[in-house]
C-alpha cells in the first residue's frame, strides 16, 4: 500500500509517500480502505517536532489521525459495525491506503467520504474546547481564528447552544463567518476595540496560536475564561492549553448527530492527492484556512 510517512523531524519536504506494509486490526480496532483523510495543524506540528519532548516518535512515523473509509477488518471484541460499512473516526497514519481506527462511527446519510473526513478530531476539539472553557446559554463566546475546521465547528454548536458568538478572521472570511451566525470582525490593529463595540466577552478560545493569549485575558477579564489549543505559551498567562482529547467515541456520536439534523456543516476548502501531503500541509501552516483540507486516497 502507499503511506505518508517521514524519516527526520523537519519542514514538509521531510514527507514521504512511498510503499509501505499494510496495518491490521487488534483488538478493539478496526481497519478501513482509506478514501480521505484529514488534514490537522497537530499533523505538521508532530511532523516539525514541536512535541518531540512530551510524545517522542519512534522514526520513521506515518502521519494523520482523521479519516473516513470502508471498514475491511473488524479486530476481536468489536460489536455493531462489519466490513462494508461507510466509516470516519480517528486512528494511526491516516494518509494512507488503509488504516487502522480506534475509533469510529457510521457515516451519516448525504455525506461523503471527503467531508466526513475533515469532522472527527475538530468536532472533538470543539466540543472539549467549550466543555473546559464553560460558556452557557445567554453568554458570549470570543473566538479567535474562527474560520478554519475546529472554528468552524465551535460557532456552529455554541450557537446550536444559544451562545452568542464573536468571531476574528481575514477580510475574506468575513461573510463565512457570519454565515455561521457570529458577529464577525477582522483581526489586526484595533481588533480589540472591534470586538468591545460588538459586545462584552465572557470566555474565549484562541484556534489560531497568533500571539493574541494576553489581549482575550484582557477582554475576558480572567485567564481561566480563556482556552488555547495552539499556543504553547498560553501557560504562562494562567491559560489553559487544551491539548489531551476526551472521549472521542462520545465525539463522534454526537457529530453524526449535529450533521444528521443539519446543525453542523464544515465545508472542504480544497481536497489533495495523497502524494501532495506536502503541499497540504504548507497550505495549513498558511493558515486563512475556510473550513477543513482534506487528502484524497
Amino acid at each position: 500500500m502507499r503511506k505518508v510517512s517521514f524519516a527526520e523531524y523537519g519542514g514538509p519536504d521531510v514527507l514521504r509517500c512511498a510503499d509501505a506494509e499494510e496495518p491490521h486490526a487488534g483488538p478493539g480496532q478496526v481497519r478501513v480502505a482509506v478514501r480521505a483523510a484529514g488534514v490537522n495543524p497537530v499533523d505538521w506540528r508532530i511532523r516539525e517536532g514541536q512535541f518531540r519532548t512530551t510524545r517522542p516518535l519512534a522514526l520513521p512515523a506515518g502521519v494523520g489521525i482523521d479519516a473516513a473509509g470502508v471498514v475491511d477488518e473488524v479486530g476481536e471484541g468489536v460489536e455493531g459495525v462489519e466490513a462494508g460499512d461507510r466509516v470516519f473516526g480517528e486512528g494511526l497514519s491516516t494518509y494512507a491506503e488503509f488504516a487502522v481506527l480506534t475509533a469510529w462511527a457510521r457515516m451519516p446519510e448525504g455525506l461523503t467520504f471527503e467531508e466526513a473526513a475533515g469532522y472527527p478530531s475538530v468536532v472533538e476539539t470543539a466540543l472539549r474546547v467549550l466543555r473546559e472553557v464553560g460558556v452557557r446559554a445567554g453568554q458570549t463566546l470570543l473566538v479567535s481564528g474562527a474560520s478554519g475546521g475546529v472554528g468552524s465547528a465551535v460557532l456552529q454548536i455554541a450557537r446550536d447552544r444559544g451562545v452568542t458568538v464573536i468571531g476574528t478572521g481575514s477580510a475574506a472570511n468575513q461573510e463565512y463567518l457570519r454565515g455561521l451566525g457570529a458577529l464577525a470582525t477582522t483581526y489586526g490593529e484595533g481588533w480589540v476595540e472591534r470586538v468591545r463595540r460588538l459586545g462584552e466577552v465572557d470566555a474565549a478560545l484562541d484556534l489560531a496560536g497568533s500571539g493574541v493569549i494576553r489581549e482575550l485575558v484582557a477582554l475576558t477579564g480572567d485567564p481561566r475564561r480563556v482556552i488555547s489549543i495552539a499556543d504553547l505559551t498560553a501557560p504562562e498567562f494562567g491559560v489553559r492549553f487544551s491539548g489531551t482529547a476526551g472521549s472521542v467515541p462520545d465525539a463522534l456520536a454526537e457529530a453524526a448527530d449535529l450533521i444528521a439534523r443539519g446543525r453542523l456543516h464544515i465545508p472542504v476548502e480544497k481536497a489533495y492527492p495523497l502524494a501532495e501531503a506536502a503541499v497540504a500541509h504548507i497550505d495549513s501552516r498558511a493558515g486563512h484556512t475556510r473550513g477543513r483540507r482534506v487528502l484524497i486516497v
